[in-house]
């Protein structure tokens, strides 16, 4: 059974909501198509005081969507080339979001013809099939700034849904998070979520 994730899931602290987003599926819609992932990686970026936080600083107009409610979508760019898809966590006026790293087809549904940019044309794409980096899943999925401050939802044509797969806690492994050694302490915080053994 499926079911929409709605703003109650993300108003809680972001460690949690990273944790348990794996398993998940990303949807996104686009054209008239519609893509269904399962998520298998996150990281949890927490409040002002986590130096790896865009918003450790403060708010500015890149980061303001972070201020938001709950299920608010956070799409930045970096290194002038890749977009970066985090979700927003906890209260409004709290600066927290969980950056999605890593999606995957496992139940064989998805065809390369289905969108755009596909990385395998006029062929199914094989069962797994692994997008293990946060800019292969955004320019694979057609994710860019305009959905920005935009809520999570089948109005803005991105959702996440809970299909019923059950993660169990030896499934996941933590890590201290990637490409971000200039945070200090922050650095080392496994804060860092992999789906090691993803079920069908």
């Amino acid at each position: 059974m499926k079911k929409v994730l709605g703003p109650a899931f993300f108003d809680r602290p972001t460690l949690t909501v990273a944790k348990e987003l794996l398993g998940k599926f990303l949807v996104r819609r686009v054209g008239g198509k519609t893509v269904a992932l399962m998520i298998t990686e996150t990281e949890a970026y927490d409040g002002p005081r986590d130096k790896a936080n865009h918003a450790h600083r403060g708010q500015t107009p890149r980061n303001m969507p972070m201020f938001g409610h709950p299920a608010t979508i956070y799409v930045y760019f970096t290194y002038g080339i890749h977009w970066m898809l985090n979700i927003v966590c906890g209260k409004s006026g709290y600066p927290a979001a969980v950056l999605i790293r890593g999606v995957a087809n496992y139940a064989g549904i998805l065809r390369s013809g289905e969108m755009n940019g596909s990385p395998t044309p006029s062929r199914n794409i094989p069962t797994p099939f692994l997008l293990n980096g946060p800019a292969k899943l955004t320019k694979f999925l057609k994710i860019d700034k305009s959905l920005s401050t935009k809520m999570l939802g089948k109005k803005s044509g991105l959702w996440i849904e809970d299909r019923g797969v059950v993660i169990k806690p030896r499934d996941i492994k933590r890590t201290p998070r990637i490409g971000i050694n200039y945070a200090g302490e922050y650095a080392h915080k496994p804060w860092r979520f992999v789906l090691k053994k993803p079920q069908p």
